[in-house]
């Protein structure tokens, strides 16, 4: 097996407000875009021929992978369903069996080989899949007994596993032409979205007797369906990869200055440097020309980009992503993810995703725990959703500005191109392209000495 498809077509609107300006498989993870790691994992296994199918913001996929001579991408005008897109790369799979990934989920490149092998010592179609750990991942599953799907379900309590990768025949494509563009298998009362999954075409053929060996995950699968899910795939891939380092990596010019205190293993990219009374505690990974300096203590499993500032006494907890030509400076304290060129200039508190270029006011603050020690509730697509992990953290979209001293409450989502103003106290999402303030009513009096007594 020596292709592969990749799809990336969807909109992506219940991870909003990530999806206004980028393709969902390019919100980056771990400083790399989502989908990149599993076109990096499928080079280094041999594949030749990787076709990524896309739609919405598809220039920025092809920029980012022009120079990959083995990379295809192609886009679907109208996507009507992932079976639909899929039966766009026919011709270019040229009736060869393939791997088919979705460019929103991060799999483990073990996982991808387990499947691989599966498929090459069976005869029938295969899918790697992952446990469903709470409601929270609802989703398309299906039930394994005995290494074989028995059954798949559409967003039900019944599913046990949801779908991660598939290792297909050739002659998948003539199933997929009599997908009906509707998900039927779903409990009475449920109302299925009109659109025509992979999965519906998957349940077709068990219906034709044919049957599907099911590849359970060893490593969790990530698959970055809404905002919470950004920080939880970024804190675990940062989390192996600095686990990873048993010594020091210092590339050409990278220096660590003799003041500094580093209570694990640092991979310094080219030029950077941690300089004068830094804290490191734990493992780090660093990018290229990035400086880390004046006192800034950084946690463990935290992977930093290039052409960054890292100063004055900053904090970064344990787990953060710093993407590239970011300013974290003067008593700012960040734990979460920022995209590219993100500035936390003077004293502040961020948990949570910022998107990118983006700016924070002096003294922006977040709430972190509710009062009432309760679950923070959100909306997604309007349906009010409970996250599993990172519910209390903030999330703001990219091209977004803060003003000093504004207070963002648990959970709050702030949309791409918005401003929250000076002052503001904000406990309720913001729609894109919105600014919100404060009006201040001022009381003038006469003042003086007489007030004294004098």
């Amino acid at each position: 097996m020596k292709k592969a498809v990749i799809l990336c077509a969807g909109a992506g609107s219940k991870i909003w407000p990530y999806n206004r300006i980028r393709c969902k498989a390019m919100i980056p993870v771990s400083n790399k875009p989502c989908v990149a790691h599993s076109v990096d994992i499928l080079c280094e296994l041999g594949f030749e021929d990787i076709v990524i199918v896309g739609n919405l913001f598809v220039e920025e996929v092809k920029a980012y992978f022009a120079k990959y001579a083995n990379v295809k991408v192609i886009t679907d005008n109208a996507p009507k369903g992932t079976a639909f897109s899929l039966l766009k790369a026919r011709e270019l799979m040229g009736g060869e069996d393939f791997l088919c990934l979705y460019g929103d989920t991060v799999i483990d490149k073990s996982d991808i080989e387990a499947l691989i092998d599966a498929f090459d010592s069976g005869k029938d179609n295969a899918v790697l899949a992952d446990s469903i750990r709470s409601r929270a991942d609802d989703c398309i599953g299906c039930e394994i007994e005995d290494g074989k799907i028995a059954q798949i379900w559409g967003h039900s309590g019944e599913a046990t596993h949801f779908f991660a990768a598939f290792a297909l025949k050739g002659n998948i494509f003539e199933t997929l032409e009599r997908n009906s563009g509707r998900f039927t298998n779903v409990e009475v009362g449920m109302m299925p979205h009109i659109e025509g999954y992979l999965e519906m075409s998957l349940s077709d053929l068990m219906c034709d007797g044919e049957e599907i060996t099911a590849v359970t995950a060893q490593k969790k699968v990530f698959n970055l369906d809404k905002p919470w899910h950004i920080m939880e795939a970024n804190c675990e891939i940062n989390k192996r990869r600095c686990e990873a380092l048993k010594e020091n990596e210092l590339a050409e010019g990278a220096a660590i200055d003799e003041t500094a205190v580093i209570k694990g293993f640092v991979k310094l990219g080219k030029n950077s440097s941690i300089g004068s009374n830094v804290i490191i505690e734990g493992n780090i990974i660093v990018g290229d020309n990035t400086r880390i300096y004046n006192g800034a203590i950084i946690q463990g499993n935290t992977v930093i980009g290039n052409e960054c500032a890292v100063r004055n006494a900053c904090f970064i907890a344990e787990g953060s992503t710093v993407g590239d030509d970011c300013v974290i400076s003067h008593a700012a304290e960040l734990e979460g993810v920022v995209f590219r060129r993100v500035y936390l200039y003077h004293y502040m508190e961020f948990y949570g995703v910022i998107g990118e270029n983006t700016d924070l006011g002096a003294a922006t603050v977040c709430g972190t725990l509710r009062f009432d020690n309760g679950i923070t509730a959100h909306r997604c697509k309007g349906r009010k959703e409970y996250a599993e992990c990172f519910g209390d953290a903030s999330f703001l979209g990219d091209y977004c500005r803060t003003g000093v001293n504004a207070i963002l409450m648990p959970g709050v989502k702030i949309g791409a191109y918005s401003v929250v103003g000076a002052g503001v106290l904000l406990n309720k999402d913001v729609p894109d392209n919105t600014l919100i303030y404060t009006k201040q009513e001022l009381v003038e009096k006469p003042w003086g000495s007489e007030v004294y007594g004098w």
